[in-house]
């Protein structure tokens, strides 16, 4: 004879509830076949067979509260299937422990649920919350019981199968790159909050350049990034074996989304002494070629520093995953009307202010946070101090 007891359910879990019996007496038993299922305040569970033979009694029905280490039931290894006494024949079989909360319970043997069937609290709550009544669900499990997925597709508007979509080639490739990029590469990030003065300006002057294209507010920043790398130059540079080659050329890539291919970095060659109204132009002409897929394979290559603009106006912060060989990556929060602190001659007044997050994924192999929030606040700078006038 084999005894079936309540396994340990995890940690703090010392007791569960018996919602349903796979078998009943006299069935033939498979090892490791389900033989009842046990639900918490966690997690419902099927338990397996602990040997094949014949289920000979049960010691906990459905319902029943039992404390983990308990016999719920008794297996003969020997016996043939259908040849097992009825639990009213021979000697009284030994109780389970049943946990005391569970004594009133017992006593009445009808469930919650539609004919009786009892409900596991996973199912309960999903129905209560759903505003749901089980007696107007129909259960697909043993008995008619109620399963997880009954409950679901009931509180559900709409269907609750799993759709298996496959991915692009973009996107499998993209999560290939950096995969090994986060992998191999000892991410550190910092960010900072930089005043957005500037961005007033360019809605002052108009966000056209005197050549008719248009200006972002990632085009603004990605101006100052570029000129804080002059000298910054250990970030403009890639990592190869045991070597850090510093680039004299700035290629700046900008991160954008492609609906089928998940990612595309398209790159602004030799970006460095570009003036705004050169870069808004650069930046436009990849824009339109990546939207009518015109971009060519040097278009993507060779760049040596990458920024990320905000996806969207409620984006506070981005901490990118670095693209190797690069070592740094720029993020560009949404500029956000603030209350900022204002002291003036000694008394500090509260006005309506412009504030971005700029955020940098680093290295850790070539630069520390130090030098990477002494970038951003030089980036910061350089924003604070741009002749808009001139650049436009």
């Amino acid at each position: 004879m084999v005894d079936v007891t309540l396994p340990s359910l995890g940690e703090s879990v010392t007791e569960g509830i018996i919602t349903q019996w796979f078998k009943k007496v006299g069935d033939a038993v498979a090892r490791d076949e389900p033989l009842f299922e046990v639900s918490t305040d966690k997690v419902d569970s099927e338990m397996p067979s602990p040997a094949a033979g014949v289920l000979v009694q049960i010691l906990a029905e459905e319902g029943d509260t039992v404390e983990t280490g308990a016999r719920v039931a008794v297996i003969d290894e020997n016996a043939v299937a259908g040849s097992a006494p009825s639990p009213s024949v021979g000697s009284t079989p030994e109780p389970a422990a049943v946990a005391p909360s569970a004594v009133a319970a017992s006593a009445t043997p009808v469930g919650d649920g539609p004919n009786g069937v009892v409900l596991s609290p996973v199912v309960r709550r999903i129905l209560t919350d759903g505003g749901v009544e089980a007696s107007t669900v129909r259960g697909s499990g043993p008995g008619g019981s109620i399963t997880r997925r009954d409950a679901e597709r009931a509180v559900a508007s709409g269907p609750t199968e799993e759709v298996v979509k496959a991915l692009s080639n973009g996107q499998r490739r993209m999560g290939q790159h950096l995969s090994v990029s986060a992998l191999n590469t000892p991410h550190g990030f910092v960010a900072i909050e930089a005043d957005g003065a500037v961005f007033a300006d360019v809605e002052r002057l108009g966000r056209v350049t005197r050549d008719g294209v248009a200006i972002t507010d990632e085009m603004v920043v990605g101006l100052a990034a570029v000129r804080a790398l002059g000298e910054f130059e250990f970030l403009n540079a890639t990592y190869m074996g045991d070597e850090l080659i510093v680039h004299r050329t700035v290629s700046l890539g900008f991160m954008r989304h492609v609906d089928t291919d998940g990612m595309l970095v398209p790159v602004v060659h030799a970006a460095a002494g570009l003036t705004l109204r050169a870069l808004a132009r650069r930046v436009s002409d990849l824009g339109e070629r990546l939207a009518s897929r015109q971009l060519t394979a040097d278009d993507l290559m060779g760049g040596t520093f990458t920024m990320v603009g905000a996806p969207s106006e409620n984006t506070l912060w981005i901490k990118p995953i670095i693209i190797q060989p690069e070592v740094a990556v720029l993020s560009v929060g949404a500029v956000r009307l603030v209350p900022v602190v204002v002291v003036k001659d000694g008394v500090a007044t509260i006005e309506i202010g412009r504030r971005l997050v700029l955020g940098l994924s680093f290295d850790h192999r070539v630069c520390d946070s130090v030098a990477a929030v002494e970038y951003l606040e030089r980036v910061a700078e350089l924003l604070a101090g741009m002749d808009l006038e001139s650049e436009h």
